[in-house]
Parts: C-alpha cells; structure tokens; sequence
C-alpha cells in the first residue's frame, strides 16, 4: 500500500486515481500509523515552501518521514514535495527543508533567460544524468508536465535528470530509498503512470 500524505497542500486525490488508473492501492492519509503500515510513501505539494514546511512540521510528519526513511521506506516527493526533501530553501526567504537529499533551492530567475516566463509552464523533455529505477518503463526524450518558479540546486551527486527551460533544470533526484521529481507525474499522461508503475515496485532499501 502507498500513503500520499496530507499535510494541507498538494494534488492528492489525482495522484490517488493515477495509481488508481495502474491497478496500485494507495490511500490519502495525515495518520501516523498509516504512515508506517505502508509500503511506500509520496510527498505531494503545491504553493509556497515556507508555508508546506510548517504545516508538515506542525502537524508531526516531518518526523515520521525522516523515522520512516532512515528505516529504508522508499519515498518520493513530487513538485514542492521534491523541494522539501532537500536542506534549505531560499523561496521568499530562507527555510529548513527536511534535510533528506543535499542541496539547496533557488529561484529560476536569473538562471533561465530574462524573456522566458516564470513560473515554467508546460511539457519537456527528460535529460537523463545517470540510471534511476524511476526510468525502468520510460526513454530519455519523453515528456512530463513541470509547474514551477524554483528548482533544485547544488545537488550533482543526488541528480537523476534534467530539463531544458533556457537552462537544464533539476527535473529529478534520487538519494538512496528517496526519490523527487520536479515535474508532475499524475499530469504527465502515460509516461507519468508508467514513473509512477516504477516507483510502486522498487524495493525498500536493506
């Protein structure tokens, strides 16, 4: 079983119908012991890091992610969900993320183009940096569906892929048992369910 955490912010219910949709059961859960009955664990998050840190830290689950983790529990955050596994963040200021990937987040301003838009909006390609069980079921060059104004930075060693938006942006990491993409995988059509199939099966760490 797979627990999507709510912790106030994120696209639960269509990540919950995307694993729906591959034959996978996962539950919406804020209960800890949910929480550590599950096999596999997803981080979702939309809005403003500093606001989702807070929440996640108010309502207990930051340590019972870190707990669950750190016992091999394989997890995967999604969008801001990624952004929170990694140890700081400078969105509007400067927040503690949950320390779990090395790295810090950014603003793209000033790393992509003056005339591009910001948030990034839309479809891109995968770059792929190095092997993650996260790619069994898709190719370099397949596309997924990005929403964002930050990104990933300082983490060469946890990179898995990229994306080209004027700039390679992180698009994906991994650090052991924990997984993140930029990008939106329940948006993301086939190639999304298929990211999605291949988390459902990788194996928890010894």
């Amino acid at each position: 079983m797979i627990a999507i955490i709510d912790y106030g912010v994120g696209n639960l219910f269509s990540l919950k119908s995307s694993f729906a949709a591959i034959g996978c059961e996962a539950v919406v859960t804020s209960d800890p012991e949910v929480i550590r009955s599950a096999d596999r664990l997803i981080l979702p998050g939309v809005g403003a890091f500093g606001d989702a840190a807070d929440k996640l830290h108010a309502s207990g689950l930051d340590e019972v992610l870190k707990a669950e983790t750190a016992n091999g529990k394989p997890l995967l955050g999604i969008c801001l969900g990624m952004q929170l596994l990694f140890e700081k963040s400078y969105e509007y200021g400067e927040h503690e993320g949950l320390g779990l990937i090395p790295g810090t987040v950014k603003p793209i301003a000033g790393v992509i183009p003056a005339d591009l838009k910001i948030p990034h909006i839309g479809w891109n390609a995968l770059i792929f940096k190095k092997n993650c069980p996260l790619f069994k079921y898709i190719k370099e060059g397949d596309c997924v569906y990005f929403v964002h104004s930050f990104y990933a930075a300082d983490c060469e060693d946890a990179l898995t892929s990229t994306a080209e938006y004027g700039a390679e942006l992180t698009a994906s990491v991994q650090n052991g048992n924990v997984y993140g993409t930029q990008f939106h995988p329940e948006k993301s059509g086939d190639v999304g369910l298929r990211i999605l199939r291949a988390f459902a099966e990788v194996g928890r760490e010894a």
